[in-house]
């Protein structure tokens, strides 16, 4: 209970006794009436302030890349190495697809970046996801003036009082005013990026980040029969097989589980669909991405050319400080010199970098049109070959098709997809469903072929030889290594080894023409003709030979045979016409 003393207050007008009433209402509405001045104050201080921004005419702080006027205004900082730093994030970011992989290619070159803190000067430094993601979503860079971007609040937290900040939506923005200065990016070119950085965050509508799992149609398949989209599982060794299963349903909403099939097939047969869609492009899109490979190198190049100007900079300033300090005076000289040291050896470190990465080009060599038309025929292999990124590959089916919805067919034993394409066309597709307890054999032809080819090739050659020749597994799949070994483990045929192979005297055709010392084609024909004993288990695959065989007398008969032809003159000397004319 408080209790009131005999104390008096007293301001410039009159004396006030708190025991009094009268004197206790007075002091309580001139307080109200203070506090409600005060407060009424700094709302109109804050609306002055927001109508300056409103105007674009409130610059707090400029982002790195900018430098602040006398004017209340922002320019671009005439620092061409600031300059080029920033439009390469843009640029890396246009070219890889997220904030992430931006960040890891600047690792990987051993790129900094500029950074500014408020009030301070400008630093370079090692770059970091929160620096790359603020430069890429701040709408200044796109030349656009915005305030009002987040909210500030206060909460109550473990008795404490904690200051929050929570991004606004851009409609509650208090000022977006696009062209307002000079920029890095078109406002056009900020859109497109903050719509891939938000499709890259996974969600209902979203298919998120392109990652490493083998999955082609990760986050862009959906089902029928919920509207969910399909997770995908990998199972199996080293989780080396896949399948897409609707159980969103069953884990949130407790539901019965909708469909799940194998995702092996169906990625497969996604992949022929794109492979017929993109083959036109074939030949351009090789020509652009060798184009590109030749930007990258040149965007690595011209930014360490900028860090060797700076660096260079640094050191002619360095040493210009070590001349000017008295030698004698020791404490000064020798942190000067030091400093001078530090900065010759930055300079050449980066001439160094600059230097390699000059001399890559010449182990790359430069493919012609026509070469590229050459290998535009090898798009499948490529796009088969387990070096090739699955992180690309994704990236062109999202750039093509828009989403996959996708149902079983139970009566028909078929996985129907229904292809959404970006341009807005529908293809629906029937995959083959193995149904349970159908056992899968593969072909005894392809088996024999994998034993008469293990003697000389790998299991990797192998695959190469048997999708060459169009054959596929028991179920449909297209061979790999693993699939190879497995079949050979199975059926227990023998693995390849050099040293089995020179015991065992098997030879393949370019080292049976070697050993009887005739060319390769001779060799091919003869064993064509039957002349020679020969394997030759795929019509599109190599000849596999015993030496035994080529020891044999009808392998020696047909090598003396070749060797007479070619020793034996076509007419006889004896039976040839003088050219010497006798004089008459």
């Amino acid at each position: 209970m408080c209790r009131i003393v005999d104390t008096l207050l007293i301001d410039q007008d009159v004396v006030y006794a708190p025991r009094l009433s009268n004197d206790r209402l007075l002091l309580g509405l001139k307080g109200s009436l203070n506090e409600y001045e005060l407060d009424l104050l700094r709302q109109r201080s804050l609306e002055a302030r927001y109508e300056k921004a409103r105007r674009g005419e409130l610059v707090v702080s400029a982002p790195v890349g900018y430098l602040k006027t006398d004017d209340q205004r922002l320019e671009r900082d005439p620092d061409r190495r600031v300059q080029d730093r920033i439009g390469l994030i843009f640029d890396k970011f246009m070219e890889l697809g997220s904030v992430r992989q931006t960040l890891l290619w600047f690792l990987e070159e051993d790129l900094q970046v500029p950074a500014r803190p408020v009030g301070g000067q400008l630093t370079w430094k090692r770059p970091r996801y929160g620096s790359i993601q603020s430069i890429l979503q701040n709408p200044t860079y796109a030349g656009a003036y915005a305030f009002g971007r987040t909210e500030h609040a206060s909460r109550y937290q473990d008795g404490q009082t904690k200051k929050v900040s929570k991004r606004r939506p851009r409609e509650e923005w208090i000022s977006l005013i696009p062209d307002h200065h000079e920029g890095y990016i078109s406002w056009s070119q900020f859109e497109q990026i903050q719509k891939m950085v938000t499709d890259n965050c996974w969600g209902t509508d979203r298919p998120g980040a392109a990652k490493r799992g083998a999955a082609l149609l990760a986050g862009i398949m959906r089902c029928r029969r919920c509207g969910r989209k399909l997770t995908v599982d990998y199972t199996g060794a080293s989780g080396r097989f896949l399948r897409y299963v609707c159980v969103r349903g069953h884990r949130d909403c407790g539901e019965q589980k909708c469909i799940s099939f194998g995702g092996v097939p169906v990625d497969e047969q996604i992949a022929q669909e794109i492979l017929r869609v993109v083959q036109p492009a074939a030949i351009e899109a090789a020509v652009r991405a060798g184009e590109a490979v030749m930007e990258q190198r040149d965007a690595t190049v011209e930014a360490l050319q900028r860090d060797l100007e700076a660096a260079r900079y640094a050191a002619q300033r360095a040493q210009k400080q070590y001349d000017a300090t008295d030698p004698e005076n020791r404490l000064v000289a020798d942190e000067l010199e030091r400093r001078w040291n530090t900065a010759l050896e930055r300079v050449r470190d980066v001439e160094f970098r600059i230097e390699c990465q000059r001399s890559t080009p010449a182990e790359s060599p430069v493919v012609t049109l026509e070469e590229f038309k050459h290998l535009a025929s090898d798009l499948e292999n490529v796009w088969n070959d387990p070096a090739t990124d699955a992180r690309l590959k994704k990236r062109i089916v999202r750039s093509l098709i828009h989403e996959v919805i996708a149902d079983i067919d139970h009566e028909a034993s078929d996985v129907v997809l229904t292809i959404h394409w970006k341009g807005g066309v529908h293809t629906e597709l029937r995959v083959p469903r193995r149904k349970r307890g159908t056992a899968t054999r593969t072909d005894g032809d392809i088996i024999t072929a994998v034993s008469v080819l293990s003697h000389v090739s790998t299991d990797r050659m192998i695959a190469g030889f048997l999708n060459r020749n169009g054959l596929k597994t028991g179920r449909g799949n297209r061979w790999t290594q693993q699939r190879v070994t497995s079949l050979r483990t199975y059926h227990k045929i023998p693995n390849y080894s050099p040293e089995t192979k020179q015991q065992e005297g098997w030879l393949n055709l370019t080292e049976a023409a070697a050993f009887l010392g005739l060319s390769s084609r001779t060799i091919r024909l003869a064993a064509e003709r039957n002349d020679i004993q020969g394997l030759h288990p795929l019509p599109d695959g190599p000849w596999v030979f015993s030496r035994s065989d080529l020891q044999s007398d009808a392998a020696s008969r047909l090598v003396q045979r070749i060797r007479n032809r070619r020793t034996t003159p076509a007419v006889l000397e004896t039976q040839q016409q003088s050219l010497n004319f006798s004089s008459t």
